[in-house]
């Protein structure tokens, strides 16, 4: 767990105890290729030394394979997923751009061209599917999904599924009402609202947090390898993320105990002062 995804952490955890509502915690482990042995119980140690207790069962992804492989089968059936042989690079070569890259130009919207076996599945987004919905700290988003993402991907040419259909099933099967969470994951949002309508699910209230970049404006992540979080500085770094928040913790409690900046922090919990920012530079001591 990098500084990154522990002010994630922090601030829903925070933001869920205030509103006396339970933290739920999911271990997203989908994408084996990328996943690093060991990594999944570091950061349920991590999480423990800064003092953020989960309520309920830890829920893993991959034990929900059944689950998202009947949704799937079920668009499919339905007409609103089909099988598509693209490759990234046919993709990119269309030249339609959107909020996240090239567009998918609905090349096998009607059928697969002959000769070429499916890679992924596709769902299928309706001709001029104009999404919004309001953010509690970055406001009104809206989004032309048919123009600025296109049929999106919800099985991958690997196998796994993807992030935009795993979140929207297991938000439902745990009962999620808030979801609090990075702002590099604002634009996909739109994504999880139109599968939420295709299969007639609740939709939740969303709150993306700024995300913690370098001085070079990096996203702190595993890509741009960010170091992980020192859990025996855990009292430092989670007052550095309360300051992160723009929480304006006293000057005081740097020499408290986590539980006391947690406390504190419950307490003293007001995200409209992170209003508007999507992005955050960090220097970390």
């Amino acid at each position: 767990m990098h500084f990154g995804s522990l002010v994630t952490a922090v601030g829903s955890f925070l933001d869920a105890r205030a509103h006396g509502g339970q933290w739920l915690l999911r271990m997203e482990d989908l994408d084996p290729p990328r996943e690093s042995p060991g990594a999944a119980d570091a950061i349920l140690r991590s999480l423990d030394a800064f003092g953020l207790h989960w309520d309920g069962a830890l829920l893993y992804q991959h034990s929900r394979l059944d689950a998202y492989q009947a949704v799937v089968e079920r668009l499919r059936h339905a007409g609103l997923a089909f099988p598509c042989a693209c490759s990234r690079t046919e993709i990119a070569d269309s030249s339609l751009l959107g909020v996240e890259g090239p567009v998918y130009p609905g090349t096998c919207r009607h059928g697969l061209p002959p000769g070429k076996p499916a890679r992924a599945i596709r769902l299928r987004v309706a001709d001029g599917e104009i999404l919004s919905f309001d953010d509690a700290i970055q406001g009104q988003v809206r989004q032309h999904l048919a123009k600025e993402v296109g049929d999106f991907v919800i099985c991958r040419a690997d196998g796994c599924f993807t992030y935009q259909l795993a979140v929207v099933l297991d938000d439902a099967f745990q009962g999620i009402t808030h979801v609090v969470r990075g702002a590099d994951l604002l634009l996909s949002t739109p994504r999880q609202l139109y599968l939420q309508r295709l299969l007639h699910l609740p939709t939740l209230i969303y709150m993306h947090l700024p995300v913690a970049v370098t001085a070079a404006g990096e996203k702190l992540s595993k890509q741009t390898h960010a170091a992980a979080v020192n859990d025996a500085c855990a009292p430092a770094l989670l007052f550095q993320a309360l300051e992160f928040l723009r929480q304006e913790p006293p000057p005081e409690l740097r020499r408290s105990t986590v539980a006391e900046l947690l406390h504190w922090g419950v307490g003293h919990w007001r995200p409209l002062r992170a209003e508007s920012l999507h992005t955050q530079k960090i220097t970390l001591e």
